[in-house]
């Protein structure tokens, strides 16, 4: 079992765990309109070009809150068994939904007060630090200094290159640089650096 498919296992458990109404890390939404959001991603790839078409973000959002209105359990159940047979999405599931899936359990898990993070096994961290290096140039695009990602066995990323000296080192296993990478501020990272480089970094839109 790939871990795109365990994590997706994981958020519908803690889903179903902490119930509809559970905040997110995902601003507004409770754990209800994460999974709407989930359901409009594998389900309707009509709605789901809103969330990289801003035109059609209106129709996205039209979608998904009718989709919300169907229940809550319905709605996991959607979730845990994955894009349908005729989804693009289904062949590369193990790829395409593993950030999806990883970050938006920890969406769920770190919005509950005392969280503490996961203890990954190293394969599974291995996967998140490759991932990693594919997308970490995209998320630190509009950061004002240089960024380097680092592990605590110290492999590398150089995330952004600036024109300036300033360089701001961000530290943490794989899984912890990833939520960070994806915007996340609920993490446990090391930072080093100027100090104002360093809350700049993490001031920065890392959207992607």
């Amino acid at each position: 079992m790939s871990l795109a498919q365990r994590e997706r296992r994981a958020l519908v458990e803690t889903m179903l765990e902490v119930g509809p109404a559970a905040p997110t890390l995902c601003g507004t939404w409770t754990a209800h309109d994460l999974a709407a959001h989930l359901v409009v991603r594998e389900r309707r790839p009509d709605a789901s070009l809103g969330i990289l078409v801003k035109p059609l973000a209106g129709y996205l959002d039209s979608v998904q809150a009718k989709i919300a209105q169907r229940p809550f359990t319905e709605l996991a159940e959607l979730v845990r068994t994955g894009p349908p047979l005729w989804s693009p999405l289904r062949p590369v599931d193990a790829i395409a939904n593993l950030t999806e899936m990883f970050v938006h359990h920890e969406d769920l898990r770190r919005a509950e007060p005392g969280w503490e993070p996961r203890q990954l096994a190293a394969e599974d961290e291995a996967r998140l630090w490759k991932t990693l290096r594919q997308m970490a140039r995209a998320a630190y695009r509009k950061a004002p200094v240089a960024v380097v990602l680092a592990t605590p066995d110290g492999a590398r990323i150089t995330a952004h290159k600036a024109d300036g000296p300033g360089v701001v080192l961000l530290t943490a296993p794989p899984s912890e640089l990833v939520l960070h990478a994806f915007g996340r501020d609920e993490v446990r990272i090391e930072t080093s650096g100027d100090e104002a480089d360093v809350r700049a970094v993490l001031a920065s839109d890392r959207s992607i």
